[in-house]
């Protein structure tokens, strides 16, 4: 078996990666143990105990789900469920300590799936899978075989079709060790599902650090080859939500050139030098400060600077707050969203309104519509290889 981080599927067009991911690669498991394998001594105890969980409600179809809480000796929690991986809250603190949630979701899983949610489509806090953001024209062609998939966002596929890993159930285990508490999602994706080739075995693993550091751990392997691209669709706002949007943050991306797209956001296949426009984050910039020159707001794909190891991809500040948020992941790509197709029709967690630029999305990734694009970083997994990437959202203060 070959065990490689994501970018180590960077070979077919980087040469010489791959063995450099080989020995980069991480098992999950080995960064989990149980909480009775930890000393017995009060202060280890306090940093292994358990997740807990509770009922978070029950599906359309009425099967139960649950909600799970992750937390550290600094008072940070994250919630996630077993429906469709989701990251329902995350809970830091302030420049004052006052701890806020800077994620948006709903109360019980019937938020997620209530009428207005699915016709709205915005994958609140979401795992993403087969393939995260668009494929053109729904269809790809695979060792000359033509794949059809479900064309669920205008002429497109995105986010995985009809039913991604974001609507699916998954196999949750809580977990704890020296790095913190954590919870390993599974899920096996059969062959044919969504159109895509292979059955898939995936695993996530959510470990929330005690330097108060979110890491989403991704695995996968596959019996026939297949494209993939997994990501996270969390929409932030460091501003503690309070009805207030997100464009006074202000976000640096290390990102010299952006993938330009047309006008059904799929990749043209030029990636554009950002100097000199307002795509260009390389230096701190208020989201808001040029997105009215963007149609439609920002939703594009960054091509990070550094394409190996693990590497910053994102940093945002909140003045208000003091909050900031670093990124770091292993993938070549960041897709960053505006939340512009939120339009208040949605009301989450204590009621509040989701209107327009209410939250953003740093997207972890391969780049949009790559089973098409020769030229892109290759997104096929192979039978024998292992899918492999970990992107970490770091939470901090600047007073």
């Amino acid at each position: 078996m070959i065990s490689l981080r994501r970018s180590g599927l960077l070979a077919v067009t980087l040469p010489g990666l791959l063995l450099l991911a080989a020995c980069g690669s991480n098992n999950s498991a080995e960064h989990t143990t149980t909480a009775a394998s930890a000393p017995a001594d009060s202060a280890q105890t306090k940093t292994t105990a358990m997740p807990t969980s509770a009922s978070f409600g029950k599906t359309t179809d009425g099967t139960e789900v649950q909600l799970f809480t992750l937390a550290n000796a600094s008072g940070v929690k994250a919630t996630i469920t077993n429906y469709g991986g989701i990251l329902t809250s995350l809970l830091v603190p302030d420049k004052d300590g006052k701890l806020g949630d800077v994620i948006l979701g709903f109360d019980n899983v019937s938020g997620y799936q209530s009428p207005e949610y699915q016709k709205a489509g915005p994958y609140f806090g979401a795992l993403i899978g087969r393939y995260g953001n668009r494929i053109k024209g729904g269809k790809f062609t695979l060792d000359g075989k033509e794949y059809t998939l479900a064309k669920n966002n205008g002429p497109n596929s995105l986010h995985g079709g009809l039913k991604g890993f974001d609507k699916v159930i998954w196999q949750a285990e809580p977990a704890s060790s020296a790095d913190g508490q954590s919870l390993k999602l599974s899920y096996v994706s059969k062959d044919g599902e969504e159109g895509y080739p292979g059955n898939l075995n995936v695993t996530v693993v959510y470990t929330l650090t005690n330097d108060n550091a979110l890491r989403i751990d991704y695995t996968a392997t596959t019996d026939k080859a297949t494209p993939i691209n997994l990501t996270n669709h969390a929409y932030f706002n460091l501003n503690h939500g309070a009805g207030k949007d997100i464009l006074g943050h202000e976000v640096t991306l290390p990102a010299d050139r952006y993938t330009v797209v047309d006008a059904t956001l799929i990749p043209t296949g030029e990636l554009r030098p950002v100097k000199g426009t307002p795509f260009d984050f390389t230096t701190p910039h208020a989201i808001g400060e040029r997105i009215a020159q963007v149609p439609g707001g920002y939703d594009h794909n960054w091509v990070l600077n550094t394409a190996t190891g693990s590497h910053a991809a994102a940093t945002v500040y909140e003045p208000t707050t003091g909050r900031t948020l670093e990124v770091t992941t292993d993938e070549p790509g960041i897709q960053f969203y505006t939340g512009n197709f939120l339009d208040g029709t949605l009301k989450g967690k204590g009621g509040t309104v989701y209107g327009k630029h209410a939250g953003f999305c740093l997207e972890t990734q391969h780049f949009p519509d790559s089973p098409n694009q020769p030229k892109f970083p290759n997104t096929i997994l192979k039978p024998g290889e292992t899918y492999h990437t970990v992107s970490t959202y770091k939470f901090g203060v600047r007073k």
